[in-house]
């Protein structure tokens, strides 16, 4: 009787402690695509802190220390006089982070880093926020999973007003209703990831590329939504285990007719805005490219593997007369960051930190090598994309096809078929007299 009663006091306690847990669990998994990255990271910071802080500490304490290091960055510059000589001040504790203060020994300021001000809430949580939202979750089903993922309970009204703030540079939220017509917020976006080497996140926002490719003016790239879906059942994984890499191709293009101009835009806008969430300069990539496909109106997928080899090079040089100085013995290959469809063209984007200080030359060869590969798998021509590498401050961008193809003005010249339109008309009028 003595073990009978034992018995049964054991699985009472079995059933309060795990039971009942198991089913207060939520779904989670229907954006596991989205944000497996982000926990997966969340979990290692944990980890790192139970094993130096003790096995005294408690899992409160480690999460509120993970969302405190993750809002933390590190500043080059005084945002008052543009000084580099600046040190760290202490820290200002807030109701649910702790941030990092700087002082300027020249103008003797004290600041800290983040660009919007105001926020009881860490910077990190709320472009989560935004994200979710803009993905097509009601406000309700954001703020659950805002609460399951860090634990803070957000209001409706709270995320209703984070939304109205940033919807100027959120611009997805004018096709968000049209794009949950064609597709539910677990099918919008489509994740897969590859292993080449290290581990990219491939997602393709099939909402704005659908709605993109109805203009009159992007009606001709259809061929690119193919590929897009093509590569999560056909991408050959043995070309970029065994291939070159395209950033590390050394290719001397002439650069003498490229024309690069240098401008600001939403691209510089949003780096400035979700980088100031980051510390980790690893994470740099993955949370600007999750943010931007989840929010801006203009991006269709990120991280696209693309590749090129030997038979496509001898085409584009004697088909098509471009001006390729590389010789391939292995497959080239690479992931484009960030494809977007804007303005009849398609652009091809690379963030690199301190852009205007990077050498020129090798961006320039490495996007050109990008759309080159691009346009062989897309069949689209080279004529309709354009490339540009940006940062928080700059953004240069350039024409591809004048990195490959150059006029031969002497030629025409000397030929007389090529004679200007105002020489032939005179020509024609003296036979005439």
């Amino acid at each position: 009787m003595r073990l009978l009663e034992h018995i049964v006091a054991f699985l009472r306690q079995f059933s309060q402690k795990y039971v009942t847990s198991f089913r207060q669990t939520l779904d989670f998994s229907g954006i596991r695509d989205i944000f497996t990255p982000q926990i997966r990271d969340m979990k290692r910071a944990q980890k790192l802190q139970r094993s130096s802080r003790g096995k005294n500490t408690t899992l409160e304490s480690n999460v509120s220390e993970v969302t405190t290091n993750l809002t933390l960055k590190v500043v080059a510059r005084c945002p008052y006089c543009q000084s580099k000589d600046i040190v760290k001040k202490g820290h200002r504790k807030k109701k649910l982070e702790t941030i990092q203060l700087y002082l300027c020994k020249d103008c003797r300021r004290v600041f800290n880093p983040q660009t919007v001000k105001g926020k009881s809430f860490p910077h990190k949580l709320i472009f989560d926020g935004l994200s979710l939202y803009n993905t097509g979750f009601t406000l309700e089903e954001s703020c659950r999973l805002l609460k399951e993922q860090y634990g803070i309970e957000v209001k409706n009204s709270t995320l209703s007003d984070w939304v109205k703030e940033f919807e100027p540079l959120c611009r997805y939220s004018r096709l968000r209703p049209y794009a949950l017509k064609l597709y539910s917020p677990h099918q919008i976006i489509q994740t897969v990831h590859l292993f080449h080497r290290q581990v990219y996140d491939f997602s393709v926002h099939r909402g704005k590329l659908a709605l993109l490719l109805q203009e009159h003016k992007h009606a001709k790239f259809e061929n690119l939504r193919e590929f897009l879906e093509a590569v999560q059942a056909e991408c050959p994984h043995q070309f970029f285990k065994e291939g070159e890499r395209i950033s590390e191709e050394k290719a001397n293009f002439s650069l003498d007719e490229v024309i690069l101009r240098k401008k600001n835009n939403f691209a510089n806008r949003i780096a400035g805005l979700v980088l100031q969430s980051v510390s980790d300069n690893k994470l740099r990539h993955k949370t600007l490219q999750r943010f931007i496909l989840c929010n801006d109106s203009v991006t269709v997928a990120v991280e696209v593997p693309v590749y090129m080899d030997r038979w496509d090079l001898e085409h584009l040089q004697d088909e098509l007369g471009f001006k390729i100085p590389i010789k391939l013995e292995k497959v080239l290959t690479g992931h484009i960051d960030i494809l977007q469809i804007r303005n009849g063209a398609i652009h091809i984007l690379d963030y690199k930190p301190q852009a205007a200080k990077g050498k020129r030359s090798a961006a320039i060869s490495q996007l050109t090598l990008y759309a080159l590969a691009l346009s062989r798998l897309t069949g689209l021509r080279l004529y309709d994309f354009k490339c540009a590498w940006f940062d928080e401050e700059d953004y240069f961008e350039f024409f591809p096809l004048h990195v490959v193809y150059k006029l031969r003005q002497r030629a025409r010249k000397e030929d007389p078929h090529q004679m200007k339109f105002a020489a032939l008309v005179d020509t024609e009028a003296g036979q005439k007299e």
